[in-house]
């Protein structure tokens, strides 16, 4: 995961030294927002089980802006074409989401001690994240803008700092003792807010509203770099992976430096 992580970095830093290269050929800006479900993929409830996936939902919402490379404010009109600038955009974002947590699956409905812990426990994630990635168009960016065709796809990777603030509490008391905490987690809850990073890949699509307004549709993949965005983690086979999300995000784009 490190070799992962610096080998994302370095393709990141090398595209960002490309686009300030390629900045002095001129480029405008994109301005857009966008909200939608998050599904929290956790150490509530049980992996891959469709209570679990549907329950655990949330909703985030994001500020997004752009560096599109195919158009220049300074004269209003298309750069010099190069693949770069056909193909690609830089994108940067804020995002906030929060999830509401609680215990799915068939462990959690036993008429038995641990079911009745696992029910009464909930919680909650409040996540902050800032960052950029490398949006990657198969199609023209500029024919795009021209308005044919009237559907852009693309493939976003990036990095992303995260802030995150875990709560959980439970229906019969304090946690982290054996009379209130299922025993996969006595002794493995902690909700002191945290920093790590995401590791963000994403696959969307833009449809022409406007000249210069775009509607927004992707589906995104955040990977943390710990296992307590949720407060919870443990040392068990069946913790086999941090804490990760997928988002449904819709947006609006505004082409902030076209001109109609």
């Amino acid at each position: 995961m490190k070799s992962l992580l610096q080998l994302l970095f370095s393709v990141l830093i090398a595209a960002s030294a490309l686009s300030t290269a390629q900045a002095q050929q001129g480029f405008s800006h994109e301005l857009g927002l966008l909200t939608g479900p998050v599904a929290f993929q956790s150490d509530y409830g049980l992996r891959n089980d469709w209570d679990t996936n549907r329950g655990n939902v949330g909703v985030g919402i994001g500020l997004v802006h752009y560096i599109n490379f195919s158009y220049t404010a300074d004269c209003n009109c298309y750069t010099r074409y190069t693949y770069w600038n056909d193909h690609f955009k830089v994108r940067t974002e804020l995002d906030y989401h929060v999830v509401n947590l609680d215990h799915f699956g068939e462990e959690s409905e036993k008429p038995t001690i641990g079911g009745a812990q696992l029910r009464a426990m909930h919680g909650q994630t409040n996540v902050f994240e800032a960052g950029f990635s490398l949006e990657w168009y198969p199609l023209s960016i500029r024919d795009y803008a021209e308005g044919y065709p009237d559907f852009a796809p693309y493939l976003g990777l990036g990095a992303h700092f995260v802030h995150y603030r875990p709560e959980a509490e439970s229906d019969l008391g304090p946690l982290n003792n054996p009379f209130t905490t299922f025993r996969t987690f006595d002794g493995f809850i902690d909700t002191d807010p945290g920093n790590t990073y995401a590791i963000v890949g994403y696959v969307g699509t833009r449809y022409k509203l406007g000249p210069v307004s775009d509607l927004l549709i992707e589906a995104k993949w955040h990977y943390y770099g710990t296992d307590f965005v949720d407060g919870l983690d443990h040392p068990f086979p069946q913790n086999k992976a941090n804490d990760w999300i997928f988002w449904i995000g819709v947006g609006y784009v505004h082409y902030l430096d076209f001109s109609d």
